[in-house]
């Protein structure tokens, strides 16, 4: 059923990449939350005022902060798939991350409402009035939720939404929150016990915690998180699988929001090679990424000497002391020069592992300390990088 829905009313919606095609996913899953969230929120609310019963108004008011989470949604896409302008030249794809943390702090806000409506409740009891129509209408409410969860869920995962996801996931703790609900009343009307209150409290609490986990998922993106893993491993290997590569290093990914991620890599060529014909090959690796992955990429070309023994050789001497020390994964960039008074200046970067403590200064004493043991004529210049990735 949810891919006839795409196909009737997205154009393209295989192509999940293309900005208008999120912004088309995005409204689509605004337009269907806030239909259905409006519906249940009128029925469960006329349910609970009719009843007496504060975990079913608690759940209406749920539903209509929802509708609510759902047009600030259809917000969040509309203003991300605006086009870049001088004010936002890198687009303002981040709008959807904002839209997401503001959709969490409802879910917040309203679990803290519905917990303190709850105590209130036990303090002063005042049993509801349930009957079975109430309870099988509220239970099909529940079936209609879950359908909102998975539909959700499914565009989130379509085309990889924090925003979308954040309200898949208030949908589906909706189904826990009303069937904690419908279990309350249910007690209330075979046996006449009266936890209505505590029910409340219940559902507050998973509320609370969808809220907390909502926004954590919202906002590292807005504080800068590390980029997908496969992205960062794919153009590292793309970009090696070009014979005349010889090393890739420094990949750095900027996310500025879904369809809008700009990156930058340094690609080590041979020092002998032409450089019209490295810049060549340089170019079109960069139009190679762009269309693989539909990113921005800036390649650095960073010539070194593959051809040298005695350069070949130092470098692995180097690389066996920073990995027996477990100082970092690679060194990048090497080079041999004639130092001053006939010594060999060595210029390197290395690659700090992740678990490092040592600070930049430490380890960059460290390092020419031990080298200096292998040959006192050797100088050292080190360049410390950190992973970006």
């Amino acid at each position: 059923m949810y891919e006839f829905l795409f196909r009737r009313f997205i154009r393209d919606y295989e192509k999940t990449t293309l900005p208008e095609v999120r912004y088309a996913y995005g409204s689509l899953s605004g337009r269907v939350g806030i239909a259905v969230n409006l519906i249940l929120s009128g029925v469960k609310l006329l349910l609970g005022l009719m009843s007496g019963a504060v975990s079913v108004v608690a759940d209406a008011i749920h539903n209509l902060a929802d509708a609510a989470a759902s047009i600030a949604t259809l917000l969040g896409f509309r203003l991300a798939a605006k086009p870049a302008d001088a004010e936002h030249p890198y687009g303002h794809g981040r709008v959807e991350y904002v839209a997401g943390f503001c959709i969490a702090g409802l879910i917040l806000l309203i679990g803290f409402k519905l917990l303190e409506a709850s105590v209130e409740k036990i303090i002063e009891p005042s049993p509801p009035e349930v009957d079975l129509p109430m309870l099988v209408i509220l239970a099909a409410s529940i079936g209609l939720q879950l359908w909102l969860g998975r539909f959700n869920k499914t565009i989130g995962a379509r085309i990889d939404s924090a925003a979308i996801r954040a309200a898949a996931a208030d949908s589906l703790n909706d189904c826990v929150a009303t069937i904690v609900v419908v279990v309350s009343l249910a007690l209330y009307y075979l046996s006449g016990i009266d936890i209505d209150g505590w029910a409340g409290i219940l559902v507050a609490l998973f509320i609370l915690h969808s809220g907390w986990e909502s926004a954590r998922d919202t906002l590292q993106p807005l504080l800068g998180k590390p980029p997908d893993k496969a992205l960062v491993q794919g153009i590292g290997k793309t970009v090696l699988r070009h014979r005349c590569i010889t090393g890739v290093h420094d990949i750095i990914i900027h996310d500025y929001g879904p369809g809008r991620i700009f990156a930058s890599v340094h690609a080590e060529v041979p020092a002998s090679m032409d450089f019209l014909k490295a810049h060549e090959i340089v170019d079109g690796l960069e139009e190679l990424l762009r269309r693989k992955y539909r990113i921005i990429v800036t390649v650095h070309m960073d010539p070194v000497v593959v051809d040298d023994p005695e350069t070949n050789r130092v470098r692995e001497e180097i690389e066996a002391l920073v990995q027996r020390e477990k100082l970092g994964s690679s060194i990048h960039d090497f080079r041999m020069t004639t130092a001053k008074g006939g010594g060999r200046k060595l210029i390197f970067d290395v690659q700090v592992a992740p678990d490092c403590k040592m600070t930049d200064e430490a380890l960059r004493f460290f390092l020419q300390r031990e080298i200096k043991k292998l040959n006192a004529r050797y100088y050292p210049v080190i360049q410390i990088d950190r992973f970006y990735c």
